[in-house]
């Protein structure tokens, strides 16, 4: 089994690290500080813990989930780090980096995304929950990518399965931001859990969110009609009732958000297509004031 690199020591990067761990696979992470790191890793069938000190280079398979603002850096203090043959697998909320990282690799260097359901939290700096079971799906995003297919999927599937593969993962990537677009900010906005947004007073909200969503997606080239998002949205803050967005927490811990990944480039592709969205842009002028720089 190939050696795996995780970046960072955020809670879905952990929870990968523990699942690949337990599928036998050799794992190291990459962090900021080279001091060594332990973690304990709890689920509702399993409990352990794990050292990790200094990785070993070059990478040759790469997985980064990190906020998409932090994507370009992290990648950009990789790329000394990466073996000719890479594979570098992208997993955040929100649009927008996967134009901003391809032009950085070389010619055999395969870039991947993972869109991800799966909950975690950390309730502390040493402690990862796995909070939710999930699911995950996987896309090749350049030629180079299919070099190293079967090894990338099968991780893939240890690490944050059940996987399914899509030729185009766009179309999945679009519907998440759907999702994201309306229940992230909304939550950060009124401090509330996801669901909080099924009462009937947000429902006015929601749905003109969704039919300016609807025509901007449709202008791009993707093929949603305003009640299959109503529904995915509905379904999704149904099934994490209890849970916070991550954009509702960020604000709580004054972190940056990812409002420029998700509403910010919803508004890019807008203007991009000439349409306006006034629910979008007032959402985003109300959060850009309260939001961390």
């Amino acid at each position: 089994m190939p050696l795996w690199t995780v970046v960072g020591q955020g809670a879905i990067g952990l929870l990968a690290t523990a699942r690949l761990h337990q599928a036998g696979y050799p794992v190291q992470l990459h962090r900021r500080s080279s001091a060594p790191f332990d973690f304990i890793f709890q689920s509702a069938d399993d409990a352990f813990s794990l050292s990790f000190h200094t990785p070993l280079t070059p990478y040759s398979f790469i997985l980064l989930p990190v906020k998409a603002y932090a994507v370009v850096d992290a990648v950009q203090q990789l790329l000394p780090l990466l073996a000719e043959n890479a594979q570098l697998v992208l997993s955040h909320n929100g649009m927008g980096t996967i134009e901003q990282v391809l032009p950085l690799l070389k010619p055999k260097q395969g870039l991947w995304f993972l869109s991800t359901s799966h909950g975690a939290f950390k309730a502390n700096q040493t402690t990862v929950i796995h909070s939710g079971k999930g699911q995950s799906v996987l896309g090749a995003l350049n030629q180079a990518a299919f070099a190293q297919q079967q090894s990338v999927e099968e991780a893939m599937q240890a690490a944050l399965g059940p996987l399914v593969v899509e030729g185009d993962i766009k179309p999945s990537l679009w519907l998440k931001l759907a999702v994201n677009a309306v229940i992230n900010p909304l939550t950060a906005l009124h401090q509330c859990k996801n669901g909080e947004l099924s009462r009937s007073h947000y429902t006015s909200a929601i749905t003109l969110l969704i039919e300016e969503f609807v025509r901007v997606a449709n202008a791009a080239g993707q093929d949603f009609s305003v009640e299959t998002i109503q529904n995915r949205v509905k379904q999704v803050i149904e099934q994490t009732a209890e849970n916070y967005s991550s954009m509702q927490q960020d604000f709580v811990k004054g972190r940056r958000t990812e409002l420029e990944y998700i509403t910010g480039f919803l508004l890019r592709q807008a203007e991009q297509h000439q349409l306006q969205l006034p629910a979008h842009q007032a959402l985003y002028q109300l959060l850009l004031q309260k939001s961390p720089r």
